[in-house]
C-alpha cells in the first residue's frame, strides 16, 4: 500500500499525488476528513505522479 497527498479539490473531484507507482484506475483510495472515512475511486492518471478521483 502506498500513501499519497491530496493536492487539489474542485467540488467532488480530488487530485492525489504519489511519489512511487500510481494506483490503477478504478482502485479505491481511503482518507479521513473530520473523523469521517472517505473512499475515493481513481478515475484518471494525470501525468507521471498524480491521479484524479
Amino acid at each position: 500500500m502506498s500513501n499519497g497527498k491530496i493536492v487539489q479539490i474542485i467540488g467532488a473531484v480530488v487530485d492525489v499525488q504519489f511519489e512511487g507507482d500510481l494506483p490503477p484506475i478504478l482502485n479505491a483510495l481511503e482518507t479521513e476528513n473530520n473523523g469521517k472515512r472517505l473512499v475515493l475511486e481513481v478515475a484518471q492518471h494525470l501525468g507521471e505522479n498524480t491521479v484524479r478521483t
